[in-house]
């Protein structure tokens, strides 16, 4: 994704304290995201999840995969 995209979380990776915690912050299937933007080397990275914002590090983001809304 790029900044200003939105998508919806098609799957969550990983396994143990990692897709636990993922869950816990509302990282789960289904969910629509909106990619809000980037620090500027890249980490973290902040999304609009579930009406807040949500702040990821690109060691947490590599396990959600989301399939990107066309035309937005």
């Amino acid at each position: 994704m790029v900044v200003g995209e939105s998508g919806v979380i098609a799957k969550v990776n990983g396994e143990g304290r990692v897709r636990r915690r993922l869950f816990d912050m509302g990282v789960t299937p289904n969910a629509e995201v909106y990619f809000r933007k980037k620090a500027p080397l890249g980490d973290p990275i902040e999304v609009t999840l579930r009406g807040y914002e949500l702040s990821l590090r690109k060691e947490e983001a590599k396990w959600v995969e989301v399939e990107v809304k066309e035309g937005k």
